[in-house]
């Protein structure tokens, strides 16, 4: 994903300790500064056409500017998933005003033209540093490309696997989502899980990233059983987990939207005093707790208490909603920013200093870099109730050392 990879992501995250140095800006810093990113939902329409950099127009390369950073973002600003492209562009512009720097200079490009030669011509103009893109398979093309010239990639996909070679992954990591929803329902006593997990790529590391969650935290898998997103198939996959064995818990590792399909149906065969479990995917769907078989289901996620703030502000001056993404697009520029005070101008991103051990502060809360170039992040465990999810568990403030 990027969430747009939805259903194409997959370790485990690290545990997380509380009280560390969560380095540059902290809450306070966000709730003066920022009001705003997407609302649980599908976010605004997409635009049908190009639309313009939000960075200055180029011609025949940028112009020569020795006082500030070159840095690219490279998301789609035309095609399908312009709308979420544009909404993590609108989202650096917010953070570049917030955080009222005049080091960093951000240009976009449009990889829906194509994600080489956009890459290309970013790197022609003297970026030294890329944000995006938001498709793992737009990373595999500019990871090799950006490397040949010493350029770290910091992709929003949520894509595990084209982490490495220079290319770091911020996206949202499923793994981890379940990683700390099973070891909260181990640590209340829940022993035995099921899994109900989509047929695909992303299934399959849902799946996996289940069996490692659940051996390390000391319970036992009795059944996992696959489907295909149609009543038929998630009917048959809920019997054959009936039939497999007990369960006190079972993962529901799909969207809200699908999990509002699959609870009903789960709890009239063999499930109705089970656990729900849910990933990261169950955020961003607003109706969940309009759902009275979904009540006291519990999901992990990022927090989205600065996130509201911020996609209040984005409101505020764009006129729409933005997509969830978006902050992505803002915590990548506040990573960038921090970095930049003691970054030359025109020498190379010392991409060492994205290994902080510390790890950084952002929107989404607190996250860090291990040593694959996946960013492990601070999760929160919410529970679905009457009208609305609250937090159960919150995420930590930051990392130990």
């Amino acid at each position: 994903m990027t969430e747009t990879d939805a259903p194409r992501q997959a370790n485990v995250f690290a545990a997380v300790k509380r009280g560390a140095r969560c380095a540059f800006m902290g809450a306070a810093l966000f709730l003066a500064a920022c009001q705003s990113i997407v609302p649980k939902g599908p976010g605004p329409v997409a635009p049908t056409g190009p639309a313009r950099p939000t960075g200055p127009e180029v011609v025949q390369g940028l112009p020569t500017d020795a006082a500030r950073h070159r840095v690219a973002l490279l998301v789609p600003m035309s095609g399908p998933n312009a709308g979420v492209g544009q909404s993590i562009a609108n989202a650096t512009t917010l953070a570049l005003m917030d955080t009222k720097t005049d080091r960093v200079r951000i240009t976009t490009y449009d990889t829906a033209l194509g994600a080489a030669a956009a890459v290309n011509r970013a790197l022609a103009d003297g970026n030294r540093l890329v944000l995006g893109p938001l498709l793992a398979e737009d990373a595999r093309v500019i990871g090799p490309i950006a490397a040949r010239a010493n350029v770290p990639v910091i992709s929003f996909s949520n894509d595990a696997s084209i982490a490495g070679s220079g290319v770091y992954v911020l996206g949202y990591n499923t793994a981890q989502s379940i990683d700390r929803v099973v070891g909260f329902a181990r640590g209340k006593g829940l022993s035995r899980f099921g899994a109900l997990v989509p047929r695909g790529t992303y299934g399959e590391r849902a799946g996996n990233a289940l069996l490692r969650a659940v051996e390390q935290a000391g319970g036992t898998v009795v059944s996992m059983q696959t489907f295909d997103r149609n009543p038929a198939s998630i009917t048959t996959a809920v019997k054959k987990l009936q039939a497999s064995s007990s369960y006190d818990a079972l993962l529901i590792a799909d969207s809200g939207r699908v999990a509002l399909q699959v609870a009903p149906i789960v709890r009239k065969n063999g499930g109705a005093t089970a656990r729900l479990l849910g990933t990261e995917l169950w955020n961003t769907e607003g109706t969940l707790a309009a759902s009275p078989v979904l009540r006291g289901a519990w999901f992990a996620s990022v927090s989205d208490t600065l996130y509201r703030q911020l996609a209040t502000k984005y409101r505020a001056r764009y006129g729409t909603s933005p997509f969830r993404l978006s902050s992505l697009g803002y915590d990548s520029v506040l990573l960038t920013v921090r970095i930049a005070q003691d970054w030359k101008p025109g020498s190379p991103f010392p991409a060492a200093r994205l290994r902080d051990a510390g790890g950084f502060s952002g929107i989404d809360g607190a996250f860090r870099f291990n040593r694959a170039g996946v960013a492990e992040r601070a999760l929160e465990v919410n529970e679905v109730g009457v009208g609305a999810s609250s937090v159960v568990d919150a995420a930590p403030r930051g990392f130990g050392e």
